[in-house]
């Protein structure tokens, strides 16, 4: 997403929390694909460890709410992580909105109560990123002596059938900065019936670990106010009397 450099500060400040929210770059998000006649909501469950300086481990945890209505509009959140042992609701950051129809994406700064929108010159695909990995018929990635690619098989996850691959990767010692070769793997379970992956997990022994899964999935078409820009909003200044 790129952002207007004269958007107001909060923005960037919002940015940064989500970044640090986000897992690594090499671990996929649940992509939540703009399919229509598959509504459904649901709450994805994240929980992240990570290894420090010290070589301790920290623990964190974070939910947020995802969900799409029969014409595919899309509702996804980003709320920051807090600790795993904190019973506070983790703090609502972002909520992004997206309408296929209108190709317009819609960004809601909940703290400041703003939004601001976006017309998609390529829409975003039907499929998830990794969906390679979820189909028995992907291509996967190049096999060679670094990488292995298993099938998990097909197991149930919310009551809906979905295929498992894991796929790993072995860095060898000398360019694993531990001294020793690990093993980095990544794991996807993809649900054909609602074209989304279900579960992602990623473990690096040098980074930690990050598992999300979508659970209380209900099948149903959700209010149409979970795709709408909730009343009080106010549209972001991007500019003297511009308004993005």
């Amino acid at each position: 997403m790129r952002l207007p450099f004269s958007l107001p500060a909060v923005f960037c400040l919002v940015l940064l929390a989500v970044t640090i929210a986000t897992p690594s770059s090499s671990a996929q998000d649940i992509f939540v694909t703009p399919v229509p006649n598959a509504p459904f909501s649901g709450v994805v469950d994240v929980e992240r460890s990570r290894v420090q300086r010290d070589g301790s481990i920290v623990n964190f945890k974070t939910i947020r709410d995802i969900g799409r209505d029969s014409r595919g509009r899309i509702h996804n959140e980003s709320r920051a992580l807090v600790s795993a042992s904190s019973t506070e609701a983790p703090p609502l950051l972002r909520i992004h909105l997206y309408d296929p129809q209108t190709r317009i994406s819609t960004y809601l700064n909940p703290p400041a109560r703003i939004f601001w929108t976006e017309t998609v010159s390529h829409p975003p695909s039907t499929v998830p990123p990794t969906v390679r990995y979820g189909s028995p018929t992907g291509d996967g990635l190049p096999q060679n002596e670094f990488t292995k690619e298993e099938h998990l098989g097909i197991h149930e996850l919310e009551g809906l059938p979905v295929h498992g691959i894991r796929e790993s990767q072995i860095i060898p010692d000398e360019q694993s900065g531990t001294g020793k070769e690990i093993v980095v793997a990544d794991e996807y379970w993809y649900s054909e019936d609602l074209r989304i992956n279900l579960m992602i997990r990623h473990s690096d022994p040098r980074t930690g670990t990050v598992t999300m899964t979508v659970t209380q999935v209900t099948r149903t078409e959700p209010d149409s106010a979970f795709f709408e820009i909730p009343d009080g909003y106010k549209p972001a200044r991007s500019g003297p009397g511009t308004n993005q």
